[in-house]
């Protein structure tokens, strides 16, 4: 497969969308399949800069290394004003808009407000459950959980131990890290998209879903998360207990594809359902294998990563519009109980362009 070709397709809109977000960032979802610009107040934020340091790194052209810059600026502003930072998204937000600056060239400004995001991440941390409080206000009784999610934002903290020689860091994510093994998988290998804490013992409570088709079924985003969640906490911690998790996720998530390799918003469903995909799911557990290859023998699951991404490459993306469009994938469904429909999405637009720079050279450091 030539990933070149959509890797330069993927480049141009973001040189593109340049223009249009270079005083804010694409809405999560776009309407009609453009996105419009919003300030920086979302969880999302930060995927349009990593797209934009992506496309610096792959073509060395100063532009997006610009504007990416300024973008980081708007970041420190967030932090330092505590602008919709009551969440556990920091990673999401921080690695992606600033310690990707950081690890491609040495910005000082970018560690300091990257920083900045992981000492907030670790007001979330809740040493009765041994677990970084997802949503809502510290210790609210109808929000005392954690979600699938957060294994991607956990490297935060990790990277900052690293760059700080301060434990407090790594040892908060490390017992995050620990709750979410021992809860987040079922008999059957699918995961829970969150999971609830008892406020005083912190002892677990029960599993349920947010966006996924029903508690028991597989939210294929979410498990999309544990596929290059346990790949990402493999690099920092090489702990050998994330082999059997990944195993077990991947294969699921394997297991469930439909035969054009995209999987369903939910995989409950497959191949004869009218229920939309979810390109963006597919994309994330596209990057977390091609991590993972780098610590063990993923040769089962790499052809599977070849298989998605020509489907994504060849069929979901905006080229198939008739009329313009801003977003790079098609089909991403942000949430499906909220009755969203396909449209756009900018972290999977990022996914993508990431596997993509995975695919194309092997040796690129992950801003992770």
């Amino acid at each position: 497969m030539d990933y070149t070709k959509h890797m330069d397709f993927a480049v141009e809109k973001t040189r593109e969308n340049i223009k249009i977000f270079k005083y804010g960032f694409p809405m999560p979802q776009s309407r009609d399949y453009n996105y419009a610009p919003e300030a920086c107040v979302d969880w999302t934020s930060g995927f349009f800069p990593g797209m934009e340091m992506i496309a610096y790194e792959y073509t060395k052209d100063e532009e997006f290394l610009k504007s990416a810059r300024f973008h980081a600026e708007i970041f420190r502003h967030r932090i330092d004003n505590k602008i919709a930072v009551n969440h556990h998204d920091m990673g999401f937000l921080y690695s992606l808009a600033c310690v990707s600056i950081y690890k491609v060239k040495g910005d000082e400004f970018a560690k300091e407000t990257a920083l900045l995001g992981a000492d907030q991440l670790m007001e979330r941390y809740n040493p009765v459950g041994r677990f970084i409080q997802a949503w809502g206000n510290m210790h609210d009784d109808t929000n005392n959980r954690l979600i699938i999610d957060c294994l991607l934002n956990i490297p935060l903290l990790y990277w900052a131990s690293e760059v700080t020689g301060d434990e407090k860091y790594k040892n908060a994510a490390n017992a995050h890290l620990d709750t979410t093994l021992k809860v987040i998988i079922r008999d059957n290998n699918t995961t829970y998209h969150t999971y609830f804490f008892d406020k005083k013992t912190g002892e677990p409570v029960r599993g349920q879903t947010a966006q996924g088709y029903s508690d028991d079924s597989c939210w294929a985003r979410g498990q999309a998360w544990g596929v290059y969640g346990a790949a990402l906490a493999y690099h920092y911690t090489k702990n050998e207990a994330l082999f059997d998790f990944f195993n077990r996720v991947t294969s699921e998530f394997i297991k469930r594809l439909p035969s054009d390799y995209v999987p369903y918003w939910d995989m409950v469903f497959s191949d004869g359902s009218d229920e939309p995909r979810d390109t963006s799911a597919a994309a994330v557990a596209c990057c977390g294998i091609l991590e993972m290859s780098k610590y063990m023998d993923c040769s089962k699951y790499l052809p599977y990563v070849d298989k998605m991404m020509e489907s994504l490459g060849e069929n979901y993306t905006s080229k198939r519009l008739s009329y313009p469009s801003n977003v790079i994938l098609t089909d991403g469904m942000y949430s499906r109980p909220d009755g969203h429909k396909p449209e756009g999405t900018i972290f999977g637009d990022y996914f993508y362009m990431e596997a993509l720079m995975r695919l194309i050279n092997p040796d690129w450091h992950m801003y992770w």
